[in-house]
């Protein structure tokens, strides 16, 4: 039987008990770097998700590398793709049910 990759992703194992994940809004954002080139930070994603097997996956499907970052200010880790991949993140969050559609901010331009 085939089962959801990232179906344990939205609920996090507390005390023995499934709790669904309380997390704010997504922030997809990107930053330009020199010439044509930019990279793609995202974050606000909850603490309890494995952010590495998300990147993996990301990485795998829309063909571009990645890395988890940790954010000095608010000690929390943001996920950081090669080039634009805005919409491609966006599409996998809801289309993997780690956060709902309305959860997503995506910023610039």
């Amino acid at each position: 039987s085939l089962t959801a990759p990232f179906a344990d992703a939205a609920t996090a194992e507390v005390g023995g008990g499934a709790v669904k994940l309380d997390q704010g809004y997504v922030h997809i954002r990107i930053q330009q770097r020199n010439g044509r080139k930019s990279i793609t930070t995202v974050t606000g994603l909850a603490k309890a998700l494995d952010l590495k097997k998300i990147l993996k996956a990301i990485k795998k499907e829309h063909c571009c590398n990645g890395t988890v970052l940790k954010d000095e200010e608010t000690e929390s880790e943001v996920l950081q793709f090669q080039g634009d991949q805005r919409e491609a993140v966006k599409t996998f969050l809801i289309k993997e049910e780690i956060c709902a559609k309305d959860a997503v901010k995506v910023h610039g331009f």
